[in-house]
C-alpha cells in the first residue's frame, strides 16, 4: 500500500504526534508497505528551527525507509492564539500545495490535532479523488477552548462546523480514545466510520532497564534520590504548577521532582521554583530520542499530570504507556476518565484529582514508603506493556487505511452505477 501520511510533527520533533505517526510508519514500511510524510522543518515547541535545518520550500530525505518530504512554514512559538495559527494555516497551505506534486497514494491520512492540518489533507484527498483518513488525537478547537486559548463565540462555531465536515468527509476517523470516538458519534457521524485505536509503546526501544548512573551523576542526583519523573512537553494541558506547588510541600529531601522537556511553560515553571528557592525540582531541556529511555531509568515513579479540566477525561498521554514499557509505577494526576481507567484497571499505579498539591505530595511520600507496592506496580506495568504496543497500533492504523480503500471503492462503483443510463 502506498500511503502519503500528513502531520505538521515529525522527528526530530519529539511531542507525542510526531513520535506516534514516527513509530508507526517505521512498522509499515517494515512490513513493505511505501509510505510518504508531508511535514514541516522542526522547530516545535520554541518556535526555532532545529540545529541542520533551513525553511526552504521543500526538502526530501529519507528516515528509516520513510520518505519526508518537509514544506516551508511559518515558524512561531507554541505561543499566543495569532501567531500560532498563522503557523497552523501555513502548513495548511504549502502542504496542500506540496501534495499536488506527490506521486499518487493509495491513501490519504493526517493527524491532529492541529486542525488546520486536517482541513489541508481534506482539500488534497477531493482534489486528487483518494480516500481520506483522519485521525483524532485531540478535539480541536475543543483543546484549545480547554486551556483557555480561545472563548466560544461566533469564530469557534464556524471552526466547530468545519470540523464536523471534515469528520463526514472522511472514508474513515480514527480515535486515540474511546471517548474522542463517542464524542464523535455523538455527532451524528455513522459509528462504523469511526475507529478506535489507542495510543501504545515501542517495546523495542522502551524496557526495563538499570538505572543509568552516568547520566544521574551529570544531572546531580545520588543514588538514594527517589525521583519523580515529568518526561515530556511542559505545556498548558498539563497544569504542572501544581507540581511546584506539591515540591514546595515536600519535607523528605530525598524525594526529587525531575522535568525533562520543552514547551511554553517551562520558564514560567522555573521562575518560580527560583522565586521559591526549591531545591528539590530539576529542569532539564528536552533530550534526543535516543537516550529517552535512559532518561526514563533514572525515575522511580513516573509523574503523568494533565490540567483538571472536564475535557482531559478523553486524553491518553503517551507518556503513560512509555512508562509502562520502562516498568515503572504510575502516579496518574488528571480528571477521572479514560487514562484513570487504564491505571486502575492494569494495577499499574495510582490516580488522584489535579489541583490538589497535599494531596500530590503525600501520595509521593505514601509511595516511596511503601517497596513492596512499588515492586507491585513494577510487574503489572511490564505485564500490562505488550497490551499497548505501536506495532499493535500500527496493525490497527493498516486495517483502518484498507477499510477507507474499501469504501472508496463501493462508493466509487456506486456512483458508476447511478451515471449509467437506465
Amino acid at each position: 500500500m502506498r500511503v502519503l501520511f500528513v502531520t505538521d510533527n515529525f522527528p526530530p520533533e519529539l511531542n507525542a504526534q510526531a513520535t506516534r505517526v514516527y513509530e508507526r510508519a517505521c512498522y509499515w514500511v517494515r512490513w513493505g508497505h511505501k509510505v510518504t510524510v508531508l511535514t514541516s522543518f522542526p522547530n516545535f515547541p520554541e518556535g526555532k528551527l532545529f540545529l541542520g535545518y533551513r525553511n526552504r520550500w521543500r526538502e526530501v530525505s529519507e528516515i528509516n525507509g520513510i520518505r519526508v518530504v518537509r514544506v516551508k512554514t511559518f515558524i512561531a512559538p507554541n505561543a499566543g492564539v495569532v501567531l500560532r495559527i498563522l503557523d497552523f494555516i501555513s502548513f495548511m497551505v504549502t502542504s496542500f500545495i506540496g501534495g499536488l506534486f506527490e506521486s499518487r497514494p493509495d491513501v490519504l491520512a493526517v493527524s491532529s490535532p492541529q486542525f488546520f492540518a486536517a482541513v489541508g489533507a481534506c482539500m488534497l484527498a477531493k482534489v486528487r479523488r483518494l480516500p481520506f483518513v483522519m485521525e483524532v488525537a485531540d478535539l480541536w478547537p475543543d483543546s484549545i477552548v480547554a486551556v483557555g486559548a480561545m472563548r466560544d463565540g461566533l469564530p469557534l462555531n464556524a471552526v466547530k462546523k468545519l470540523e464536523l465536515f471534515l469528520y463526514r468527509s472522511a472514508e474513515v476517523v480514527i480515535a486515540l480514545v474511546p471517548g474522542i470516538r463517542e464524542s464523535i458519534v455523538n455527532r451524528g457521524v455513522p459509528a462504523r466510520k469511526v475507529h478506535v485505536v489507542r495510543n501504545g509503546v515501542d517495546l523495542e526501544r522502551y524496557a526495563p532497564r538499570v538505572r543509568d548512573a552516568a547520566l544521574a551523576a551529570r544531572w546531580g542526583f545520588g543514588p538514594q534520590d527517589f525521583i519523580v519523573g515529568h518526561i515530556g512537553t511542559l505545556g498548558m494541558a498539563h497544569g504542572l504548577m501544581n507540581v511546584v506547588d506539591a515540591a514546595a510541600q515536600t519535607t523528605d529531601p530525598s524525594i526529587r521532582y525531575l522535568f525533562v522537556g520543552a514547551g511554553i511553560e517551562r520558564d514560567r515553571l522555573i521562575a518560580e521554583t527560583k522565586r521559591r528557592r526549591l531545591d528539590n525540582v530539576a529542569f532539564i531541556p528536552a533530550q534526543p530520542k535516543e537516550i529517552i529511555p535512559a532518561v526514563w531509568s533514572l525515575c522511580d515513579l513516573a509523574l503523568v499530570h494533565v490540567r483538571n479540566v472536564p475535557f482531559f477525561k478523553s486524553t491518553l498521554p503517551a507518556k503513560m504507556f512509555e512508562a509502562m514499557g520502562m516498568g515503572l509505577p504510575i502516579l496518574l494526576v488528571a480528571p477521572k476518565g479514560d487514562a484513570s481507567e487504564i491505571v486502575e484497571r492494569e494495577q499499574v499505579g495510582i490516580w488522584i484529582p489535579s489541583d490538589n498539591p497535599a494531596a500530590l505530595s503525600a501520595a509521593i511520600s505514601s509511595l516511596k514508603s511503601d517497596p513492596e507496592r512499588l515492586s507491585e506496580f513494577r510487574r503489572h506495568s511490564i505485564a500490562a506493556a505488550p497490551r499497548y504496543t505501536r506495532k499493535l497500533q500500527a496493525e490497527l492504523v493498516v486495517h483502518a487505511f484498507t477499510d477507507a480503500l474499501a469504501l472508496a471503492s463501493a462508493r466509487s462503483a456506486s456512483i458508476s452505477e447511478q451515471a449509467l443510463p437506465s
